[in-house]
């Protein structure tokens, strides 16, 4: 019967072992790189008026933080309409052209930010091909209609 002898060094590791300290070595770096990137930030708009120029004014009350995603096919509108707080907007996709009942306008292509205007009456079109997605975001007070149709 031939005895075959196993070799065994215990101060050496295994390929297992070895295997798990390489794994869990690239994972434990990549924590610590993602760590050390820092987020990207981009300031979109910094500004204390509206596009029509007037002042930004905060209503008195509780305030209510309020965010939307407004999706208008192409060719179509809002109808005319106004705003009693102030909001802020990001087209996401498609084109928009604001309009104010004194003629002026103001067009907006993805990625465009937009502080709109407050207690004015506007209409916004979709002017392009596709859809518009528009990301509203309006600081309101509780209780407080955020839109309100013009008659």
């Amino acid at each position: 019967m031939t005895n075959y002898k196993k070799n065994y060094n215990l101060n050496r590791p295994s390929f297992l072992e070895t295997c798990l300290y390489l794994l869990l070595s690239a994972w434990s770096f990549n924590a610590v790189a993602a760590d050390d990137e820092k987020p990207k930030v981009t300031q979109l708009i910094k500004t204390t008026t509206s596009w029509d120029g007037k002042q930004i004014v905060y209503p008195v009350g509780q305030p209510e933080v309020t965010g939307l995603l407004v999706e208008i096919a192409p060719g179509k509108e809002t109808a005319w309409h106004s705003h009693p707080s102030p909001s802020f907007a990001v087209i996401m996709e498609g084109t928009l052209e604001v309009m104010l009942k004194d003629g002026r306008t103001k067009r907006l292509q993805a990625g465009e930010p937009l502080i709109e205007v407050t207690n004015v009456a506007h209409n916004g079109r979709n002017i392009g091909s596709t859809p518009l997605k528009i990301m509203v975001f309006y600081a309101g007070i509780v209780g407080r209609k955020l839109t309100e149709e013009e008659k």
